[in-house]
Formats: C-alpha cells, structure tokens, sequence
C-alpha cells in the first residue's frame, strides 16, 4: 500500500509535501508530483498538507481515480526524485481556488 497524487495536482505541482515525506519517495515531472509506491512508507503525512486535496491513500482512492495508482508507480519510475520544496507553478493559486469551489 502507498499513498497516491492524482490529477488534481496537474498543473499545480505544489511541494509542501515532499517537506513532510520522510524517506523521499517523490518524483516530480514539468506538471506534478507522483509517489513511488515502492518507497513509500504509507506514514501519510503528505494527504493533510496537500493544498489542493491531490494525495490519497490507495486503498481509499476516491470514485474515478483508481487509475493513478497505476500512473504513480509507472511515472516514479520515469521522473526524478524531489527532496526539496520548489515553487508552485505559475497558475497554481487559480487552480487550488478552481478545486476548492
């Protein structure tokens, strides 16, 4: 089991999360973040920080996202690592408001 970012960072890419994670299990790519199920410790630290609600425990995925689970393991795979906080990116203040109404 690990947590799981899900579209809802897309376009975002806020990385208050990767300051919590303990064992540096993020990756990140030009447009989010996603999680290496693999390292992930499952210490959940990361969901309640997320400003925009993108990360979920993946056995508690909400309707329509299981798919991320997938896209997680395949895009960790594929990025590379993030151990520090970077700035959101540009729009991503629009966006949290969009998500958040």
């Amino acid at each position: 089991m690990a947590y799981v970012v899900t579209d809802a960072c897309r376009g975002c890419r806020y990385t208050e999360c990767v300051t919590v994670c303990p064992v540096e299990c993020f990756h990140l790519d030009e447009q989010m973040t996603y999680i290496d199920p693999e390292n992930c410790i499952d210490c959940g630290g990361c969901a309640p920080i997320c400003p925009v609600g993108a990360i979920h425990p993946s056995w508690q995925m909400p309707a329509g996202k299981s798919d991320w689970v997938e896209i997680n393991r395949l895009r960790a795979a594929e990025t590379p690592v993030i151990a520090a906080k970077i700035p959101p990116l540009p729009g991503a203040d629009e966006q949290a408001r969009r998500l958040a109404s």
